[in-house]
């Protein structure tokens, strides 16, 4: 398969020194004409574990109730396309073929992670293709994470910490509380 070949490429073009930063993601983005300002609404989906069982669960809900969802998530099973759901269906060999050419011309030969490059070529299938929802599955987490260049989510999700079951902090704003476990960070409820 073509895109099995051009994902094959894109792995040489990670960075030899791992720096914590979003700036490969912005630039990129911003060369690709910024298609994370005009996805569908984002739900994005955080944690440790239980990420992709929430996920499925989300969109299994918004679709039976007629929405249309794209979606995101990692790692694959078999085959890298199951990483991404273009309007409830899994993306076609020829459009994930076309996006990840796109990203890699668009790249050139400066580095870049394998997550972050094929996180740009699904955030730019989303931006063309209509539907209700977008759901994220973060990748490593935390605020450096490849899919928190969306600046404002519908609603951030993240499965329960089962290390640390307790009510949410009465002093917690009531439009976005947050539990911090000390083995799994912050937990978010809303936004």
């Amino acid at each position: 398969m073509k895109s099995d070949i051009i994902l094959e490429r894109l792995m040489s073009l990670h960075p030899k020194i791992i720096d914590l930063t979003l700036d490969r993601m912005i630039r990129l983005l911003n060369l690709l004409g910024n298609p994370e300002k005009i996805i569908p609404p984002v739900i994005h989906i955080a944690g440790t574990n239980g990420k992709g069982s929430t996920q499925a669960m989300i969109r299994a809900g918004l679709e039976a109730s007629g929405d249309i969802c794209h979606s995101y998530t990692s790692p694959h099973l078999a085959r890298f396309h199951e990483r991404i759901f273009l309007a409830g269906s899994i993306i076609e060999e020829i459009d994930l073929a076309n996006y990840l050419s796109e990203c890699e011309k668009v790249n050139g030969n400066t580095p870049i992670t394998y997550f972050e490059i094929t996180t740009c070529a699904a955030l730019l299938a989303f931006s063309e293709k209509n539907a209700d929802y977008t759901l994220l599955e973060v990748g490593l987490g935390g605020r450096l994470d490849a899919t928190n260049v969306i600046d404002q989510p519908k609603i951030t999700v993240t499965p329960p910490c089962p290390a640390l079951a307790q009510p949410w902090p009465s002093c917690a704003p009531p439009r976005f509380r947050t539990l911090v476990c000390p083995w799994h960070g912050p937990a978010f409820c809303a936004r």
